[in-house]
């Protein structure tokens, strides 16, 4: 780093993304992508006369998919804030809400205590429960901003919708962020308690159940006040933050929600394949509501595991906090893929014996 940076972010110490290694044809199931193409009407969408439009800029309201997704989840235009990408939308939350401090679990998406150093926000990292759920009593009567994913990553277990709004109900002086980046793959959304509670604001993607991680493109659902407050810094930062491709293609996508609610339905199908699989093979495997799967092995350490499944050209992600150090993270794949990967790890189990 040169000595021109200031102080404050000298220290800091940034996310670190899934690996994208060039150096083979790997099966990745460490970053939590669809293993699915966008729906045919999503690549048609993309013709030559839109990209001859780049030299324009896109609309800085994004009004057509604003309206779209208004109408998806039938709630006004005011209540939809659109991002490049839903990280967007969370350095945004503590920016905006950080100044009474932040509160979110200790096991969760890397990102949040980052943007909360970024931000000089205070924070409390709460630990999970043993059996690494949330334990909604640390939550309640706070009045810091809070930021919880349901379901949480990398554990893929969900909390009960009763107690994210008694954790909404019971902080009314401050916002409450739900990231749902994978509750479309058997979770409840609290989007519809935007309705009773205006201090709610719920964060979803297009990167995992709508097949776009690599259009980057995020939205948020919340009452106009808290919608009104993100466009101010969008506006005081990036307006033109979607490209013109991605709000079309994203348009396009909502259009296609039957494919993906499709698609959604056959990795559910794939994930408890694959969990029940491993569970033969003597793994302990957390309850998953995501497109991922959290496990360990008591025959192999998780990194040791991770290890060899790159040597065998599969990507799985693993985290080296202490009480997570022995699980791997598994997307999944497709049915084909995740039959491969797990033969890989009964081999690799075989020769440890």
């Amino acid at each position: 780093m040169s000595r021109f940076l200031k102080e404050q972010y000298q220290k800091l110490e940034a996310y670190t993304p899934g690996e994208q290694p060039r150096d083979m044809a790997y099966i990745k199931l460490n970053t939590n992508e669809s293993p699915f193409p966008p729906a045919p009407s999503v690549v048609a969408a993309m013709t030559a006369r839109q990209v001859e439009d780049l030299r324009l800029y896109s609309d800085p309201t994004a009004k057509g998919l604003r309206e779209k997704l208004a109408g998806l989840y039938q709630v006004a235009p005011e209540n939809i804030f659109l991002s490049n990408g839903s990280d967007d939308i969370l350095n945004f939350a503590f920016m905006a809400w950080g100044q009474k401090g932040a509160l979110f679990p200790d096991i969760t998406y890397g990102f949040y205590p980052v943007f909360a150093e970024l931000h000089g926000v205070e924070y409390l990292e709460l630990p999970l429960k043993s059996d690494f759920s949330i334990n909604k009593e640390d939550y309640l009567y706070r009045n810091k901003l809070i930021v919880i994913t349901n379901p949480n990553a990398p554990t893929g277990m969900s909390m009960d919708l009763s107690a994210i709004e008694e954790i909404i109900r019971t902080n009314p002086e401050s916002p409450v962020v739900i990231d749902e980046a994978y509750v479309d793959f058997g979770g409840i959304s609290c989007y519809p308690l935007i309705e009773k509670y205006e201090n709610l604001l719920v964060v979803r993607t297009f990167s995992k159940s709508r097949c776009l991680a690599g259009g980057r493109l995020g939205y948020a659902i919340g009452a106009k006040e808290l919608i009104a407050d993100l466009e101010k810094i969008k506006y005081s930062t990036n307006p033109y933050n979607i490209n013109r491709l991605t709000m079309l293609l994203g348009e396009a996508t909502v259009d296609a929600e039957d494919y993906y609610q499709e698609k959604c339905r056959e990795i559910i199908r794939v994930r408890q394949q694959t969990a029940a699989r491993l569970r033969e093979l003597g793994f302990t495997v957390l309850p998953s509501d995501a497109n991922f799967i959290f496990a360990k092995s008591g025959r192999i350490c998780g990194e040791k595991l991770y290890f060899e499944l790159k040597k065998r050209g599969i990507l799985v992600r693993h985290f080296t906090k202490e009480r997570i150090r022995e699980f791997n993270r598994i997307t999944i794949g497709t049915e084909a893929q995740m039959e491969k990967f797990c033969n890989t790890v009964a081999e690799i189990l075989e020769e440890q014996a």
